[in-house]
């Protein structure tokens, strides 16, 4: 599997920024699509962002126009520009591959780091 790291993540104003990055290291990380999954306090883990290995981008709509997903092959580094943040954005922050199936239901993959926390509030 993909061995990832994220980091990034803090405690910012309602209406500010964060860039999440996520790092990735033991395998071939240009060759993955990859996805941002976030975790709000007791809810379940939702799909975010994902793009392609060739740089296509799609966003959950509760994002969008708000956040930027992007990566640079080069560093094997996948990153999440977050603005305009709400307190509802409050979550920790996951990256993984981007497998169609598991955007519905983010419980059946087996593979979660320990993300980075983000929280909004003033």
């Amino acid at each position: 599997q993909l061995q990832v790291a994220e980091s990034g993540g803090g405690l910012v104003q309602p209406g500010g920024s964060l860039r999440l990055s996520c790092q990735a290291s033991g395998t071939t990380f240009r060759f993955y699509a990859m996805g941002w999954y976030r975790q709000a306090p007791g809810k379940q883990r939702e799909w975010v962002a994902a793009i392609s290995r060739n740089g296509m981008t799609e966003y959950a709509d509760a994002v969008k126009g708000r956040f930027t997903v992007s990566r640079d092959n080069a560093k094997n580094t996948l990153y999440l520009e977050m603005n305009s943040l709400k307190p509802e954005d409050t979550a920790v922050y996951y990256c993984a591959e981007d497998i169609s199936n598991i955007r519905g239901d983010p419980s059946i993959y087996p593979y979660w780091g320990q993300g980075t926390q983000v929280t909004v509030s003033s």
